[in-house]
């Protein structure tokens, strides 16, 4: 008789139900031994060769022997795979921390509890910061005291901060931060300059998606900034050291401005990197592709090498149980940031690189199955919330370039994952509704269009009619433009370097890039389209009524949360640091009317004589009658007393309040 038995993945017996479903279990084949060695999957020795495909020796192991391996099942299969887990695994070396000049949690990030000055928003992974009063400021939950310490810094926004080093006694306020008190030391690239009580010029200016890199050298008494890899010069020598001086991150940044921390980054990070746990998600994650890409052909018996992106779950049990082995090391790293961020995401990204719409690439749902099939629930909620946070990151500091690729890039990963239903209900369920920003705001703040046009599309007014307010908005726009221009052409400056064409090659190169430039708001105006529709996808997923698991369709959730997210964002009595800016809630607005207007017409195609969506609107008695529950919101516009006194003699009472619901 042939059994599966399933102990725990932590090695207890335990299982849902008594049964033996293939479930978030690790199993193992048993095999009566008066049985001939059949393993009631597939034959012994065809399981073996795929069990060796998928699972190849170590580039350490000579090649010969991989002709006189031994049979491998599924038996052996948990102690061939430690081995193969094992080999070069870093060798831990007993090292005590504190001996070595630093204190803290081993995990370090931004102390949102007692180290922070004014109002900020902390992201949920302690990692993120925004700005959300005059001068806030916030330090890390650990300081060093000895040797050369490093942490990078991913800037969102180009605005006024002041980054770097800060002991426990410094303390700050509205008006001094990191750098405006003794014992603290800052860079500041907006203003190019550097902080210690006293400023002075130093380094360069720095732009949305540039790392900041902040060393200190303990030892030697320095404090070193880098902007991209790249070093400005020791800033600060002789600090203060000796018994009781400790250094924390630390960082001051005004109203909006935001920015990452990246504690595990090259030298002697603050945090160490998981060096041993990147090697084995790394492989495991090949076990994984190896799996994707080889079927079993029982008919032949033989090994079928197949494009990864056909691959389905189809409950093949050979398969099935060579993935729970894995999942069994996989599932627990997934539950790491850091890992989630290096191996996951760039896998999934990787899936879409094909191009084409993303429906025509089903493995991510596939995948999603495999996972909350094989990883216990709290292990898939924390990879769905490490995997969309840091999606969210990487989509908020991506650099700026014409074609918004990257922003596109982690705009179609996220449609993906949404369109797995348990997925989306998850991040529906489990995730506060955020507006962020992301795009070209940092570079053209301002926006400035002609009134009038002549026949070649130009301003066809003389510019001394304009108004002053006028003029200094044109001349806002007109910086931000030449900002865009100048990054983009030390982009395409860096592109010939890797040959040496002819003068005359050269001049025809930039001729056409002079070109390219005149084209510029076209091809913004087109990926930016390309970006809303997507930001539209997303909204219809999270509009879905027709979800065919059960529990809460995505539609109530996700209603749920707007409601509430517009009530946070009614009135100045919410709490500051959820506040969603206006212009960010205009762009998010625009995206969700469009995705009902969508949902609208659809519906018109499937009942004839329906108004089309284009033509619907809201009477604008509603906004005054009081026939609408506005769940404790200010009606628009302002109180009817309020309307009565503004207006005079255009209002008119009588006729708004005699509407009535009927009208819509």
């Amino acid at each position: 008789m042939l059994t599966l038995k399933c102990p725990s993945r932590r090695g207890s017996m335990s299982s849902k139900g008594g049964g033996t479903a293939l479930s978030r279990r690790n199993y193992r084949l048993a095999v009566d031994t008066d049985k001939p060695k059949v393993t009631g999957i597939v034959n012994e020795k065809l399981l073996s060769d795929y069990l060796h495909v998928v699972f190849p020796p170590s580039s350490k192991q000579s090649l010969s022997s991989a002709s006189f391996r031994k049979t491998l099942t599924f038996q052996d299969l948990a102690a061939h795979l430690e081995r193969l887990l094992s080999e070069g695994e870093p060798a831990e070396d007993g090292r005590d921390p504190a001996a070595e000049g630093r204190l803290g949690p081993s995990t370090v990030v931004l102390d949102h509890t007692t180290g922070f000055e004014g109002l900020l928003f902390v992201d949920d992974d302690l990692l993120g910061v925004i700005g959300h009063s005059n001068f806030s400021s916030i330090r890390a939950t650990t300081c060093v005291f000895k040797g050369k310490w490093i942490y990078e810094v991913l800037i969102s926004s180009q605005g006024l901060m002041q980054i770097g080093w800060c002991t426990l006694d410094c303390r700050f306020n509205q008006e001094e931060g990191v750098g405006d008190t003794p014992d603290s030391y800052a860079y500041d690239g907006n203003r190019v300059r550097k902080w210690n009580v006293t400023t002075t010029n130093y380094g360069k200016s720095w732009a949305a998606g540039d790392i900041v890199s902040c060393l200190i050298d303990l030892d030697e008494g320095t404090i070193t900034f880098y902007l991209n890899g790249q070093s400005l010069g020791i800033a600060f020598s002789n600090i203060k050291m000796g018994p009781g001086i400790a250094y924390f991150p630390a960082i001051s940044l005004s109203f909006k401005e935001s920015v990452a921390f990246n504690f595990g980054s090259r030298y002697s990070p603050l945090q160490d990197p998981p060096t041993a746990d990147l090697l084995k998600a790394n492989r495991l994650l090949g076990y994984i592709k190896n799996v994707l890409s080889t079927t079993i052909d029982t008919q032949e018996g033989k090994l079928v090498e197949k494009d990864i992106g056909e691959w389905q779950l189809q409950g093949d049990p050979t398969v099935l149980v060579t993935l729970a082995h894995i999942f069994n090391y996989f599932a627990p790293l997934m539950c790491k940031v850091y890992l989630v961020e290096d191996v996951l995401m760039n896998f999934l990204l990787s899936i879409l690189e094909g191009g084409g719409s993303v429906e025509e690439h089903p493995l991510i749902q596939q995948l999603l199955d495999l996972f909350w099939l094989l990883m216990e629930d709290y292990e898939v909620n924390e990879c769905l919330k490490q995997l969309m946070m840091s999606l969210l990151r990487a989509y908020r500091f991506s650099p700026i370039i014409p074609d918004l690729g990257f922003q596109i890039h982690y705009l179609r990963l996220t449609t993906a994952i949404l369109r797995h239903e348990k997925s989306r209900k998850y991040l529906l369920s489990n995730t506060p509704l955020r507006v962020k920003e992301a795009g070209l705001e940092e570079l053209i703040p301002t926006t400035w269009w002609p009134t009038r046009f002549d026949k070649e599309g130009k301003d066809e007014r003389d510019p001394r009619e304009e108004s002053a307010e006028e003029r200094l908005r044109r001349r806002a726009y007109e910086r931000g433009c030449q900002r865009l221009k100048k990054r983009i052409e030390g982009e395409m400056r860096s592109i010939p370097q890797s040959y040496n064409p002819s003068p005359v090659a050269r001049e025809q190169f930039w001729s056409v890039c002079s070109g390219a430039m005149n084209t510029l708001t076209k091809l913004f105006f087109l990926s930016g389209a390309v970006v809303e529709e997507l930001q539209i996808q997303i909204l219809r997923l999270m509009l879905n009524s027709k979800d065919k698991g059960t529990g809460e369709a995505s539609r109530y959730i996700f209603l749920n949360k707007f409601r509430k997210f517009l009530q946070e964002n009614a009135s100045n009595r919410g709490n500051p640091t959820v506040l969603c800016p206006p212009e960010y809630m205009v762009c998010f607005l625009h995206r969700l009317i469009a995705a009902v207007r969508s949902y609208w017409d659809e519906g018109k195609r499937k009942i004839p004589g329906t108004v089309p969506s284009e033509e619907a609107y809201v009477p604008p008695q509603l906004f005054y009658n009081g026939k609408v529950d506005y769940f404790d919101l200010q009606r628009l516009g302002g109180l009817l007393s309020h309307l009565k006194k503004t207006l005079k003699g255009m209002f008119l009472p009588a006729t708004f309040m005699a509407c009535s619901q009927k009208n819509l």
